[in-house]
């Protein structure tokens, strides 16, 4: 009975630091979130001047550049602080497109669906002449053309077949999805991915030869199907290079698959095709830094005002669209997400800063530039003293779905707190934690310096099937209601980074990129 009552009395006094562990949620800031969020948002609007108004936002030219001065003055004009263009380093010269056609002139007549690759030149003039289909499958097939491209329209690659959609191009994750995705991936697999990028760079390579070789035969102008897409879809990057004073390459355009498609079956009938192209794209090289905008809520509490909370998303777009769902959409949620936060007054302990990234379609410059200036060099892990003030970073660039989890990109010690901050939200489809990773968007520049940084995990939608870097990736594919639940969710996540008692949990530091790299 002694025994007994001995354990007991340990429990009584072991009680109340067990409670003390457990992560507090604040449900009635919560609620208030909510309420502005949902019947106060702004987010739509908000999301309209950057992509209506604003888009497209190529790094580097005028659009972006607006398109950071309006964000940093509504910023300013909801109550933040230190609103700026903040600059990352140098990104090279600007580019945009000021005016194109590609028209079919025999056997019949057609206007044809297109558009310029960045950094490529223009035409000078209307170019009309024969196309000629070069079907370059490896170096071999160079001599087969050489000789016969000078001042020809160049049809580039082999044809790509338009898909049959047995299956929805869009559509939300379902319960048995969401559970795979919780589960951890199977250690030393290698994966699909992986496979990809090596065919991948095998291709590029190809053509960088190709484009080399069509310019030392004259080729005038160079034309390629869109790698997918299908119903008018286009999907185009880059073409050139954006380096200050680099030799301009070929004007070169993506086409529509289907009607790429129709120009090479009837050249292939022995039939010639006349095609007309005009071009006219510009070079900005004046400025050739790029530029983030950050502004601030401070921090309140004297200890712990000097370390920051981070959340946002890339600003800069390519350049056949306007930018909606990559990633206009994830900026408007993170201005939205302090909005509401200002909305309600709240007085955060810790620092929080918006930061809306540029260049990350070239590589997520803006968020490594900016990193590497506030908190540290990846290739020696030389950290300034930034470093330990930072708490936490949270990423939304996956298109217009609603927020379904997070990624803890590795970051166990995470678990339990996100489990905390995500249950308030499980009514609105947002349960679920993966140990794994996620790539190609801005939180690596943190993750990389062994600072927590996170991205979302969000319902695909159209994303890769419609919008992702193409020509419909445009305000009208956006769903408001995914990117207020978004919004109410980022500022709840940033709100309670910003007032808990300790910053968040970090993984072990990385070795320093030299060192993997000469392990390698």
């Amino acid at each position: 009975m002694k025994k007994q009552f001995i354990i007991l009395l340990c429990i009584f006094f072991a009680l109340p630091a067990l409670l003390g562990a457990q992560e507090k949620v604040d449900l009635q800031l919560i609620g208030r979130i909510k309420t502005e969020g949902f019947s106060k948002s702004q987010v739509m609007e908000t999301v309209s001047f950057l992509t209506d108004v604003h888009g497209p936002r190529l790094t580097g030219s005028p659009n972006m550049k607006a398109a950071g001065e309006w964000a940093r003055d509504k910023l300013k004009e909801w109550g933040l602080v230190n609103a700026q263009l903040e600059s990352w380093g140098g990104f090279g010269r600007g580019w945009n497109t000021e005016k194109f056609s590609v028209e079919m002139i025999e056997p019949q007549y057609s206007p044809l669906i297109a558009y310029p690759e960045a950094w490529t030149p223009g035409t000078e003039g209307t170019i009309t002449t024969t196309a000629v289909y070069a079907k370059i499958e490896s170096e071999a097939d160079f001599e087969k053309y050489k000789g016969k491209l000078a001042g020809a329209i160049v049809l580039t690659r082999p044809p790509i077949d338009a898909k049959f959609h047995a299956d929805p191009e869009g559509e939300r994750y379902d319960e048995k999805e969401l559970a795979d995705l919780a589960m951890a991936e199977t250690p030393g697999a290698r994966s699909e991915f992986s496979a990809r990028r090596e065919e991948f760079r095998r291709l590029r390579e190809l053509r960088d030869k190709a484009v080399k070789f069509f310019k030392e035969e004259g080729a005038a102008v160079l034309l390629s199907p869109s790698r997918i897409g299908d119903y008018g879809t286009i999907f185009v990057g880059g073409g050139g290079s954006r380096n200050v004073g680099a030799p301009n390459g070929l004007p070169s355009l993506v086409l529509a698959i289907e009607q790429y498609n129709r120009l090479v079956r009837i050249i292939e009938k022995g039939i010639p095709v006349k095609l007309a192209v005009n071009v006219q794209n510009k070079f900005y090289e004046t400025d050739s830094l790029g530029y983030n905008t950050v502004a601030e809520i401070p921090g309140t509490d004297k200890k712990l005002k000097d370390e920051v909370v981070m959340l946002g998303g890339h600003l800069d777009s390519w350049h056949s669209g306007t930018g909606a769902t990559d990633n206009a959409a994830g900026c408007a949620v993170a201005m939205e997400a302090v909005r509401i936060l200002k909305a309600l007054g709240v007085q955060p302990r810790r620092t929080i800063r918006i930061a809306l990234w540029s260049g990350e379609e070239q590589g997520l410059l803006g968020s490594r530039g900016y990193v590497k200036k506030h908190f540290g060099e990846v290739r020696t892990m030389t950290l300034t003293p930034e470093h330990e003030k930072f708490s936490s970073y949270f990423n939304l660039d996956n298109g217009t779905g609603k927020i379904r989890g997070v990624y803890l990109q590795g970051n166990d010690s995470v678990r339990p707190i996100f489990e905390a901050w995500l249950k308030p939200f499980h009514d609105l489809g947002a349960t679920t934690l993966t140990i794994r990773n996620t790539g190609g968007t801005d939180h690596l520049a943190f993750d990389a310096l062994g600072l927590p940084g996170f991205q979302f995990i969000q319902d695909e939608m159209e994303y890769e099937t419609r919008t992702h870097h193409s020509n419909m990736d445009v305000y009208d594919h956006l769903q408001s209601g995914d990117l207020m639940q978004a919004s109410v969710i980022m500022a709840s996540f940033v709100y309670h980074a910003a007032m808990r008692e300790e910053k968040l949990p970090r993984k072990e530091l990385p070795k320093p990129e030299m060192q993997r790299t000469t392990m390698q």
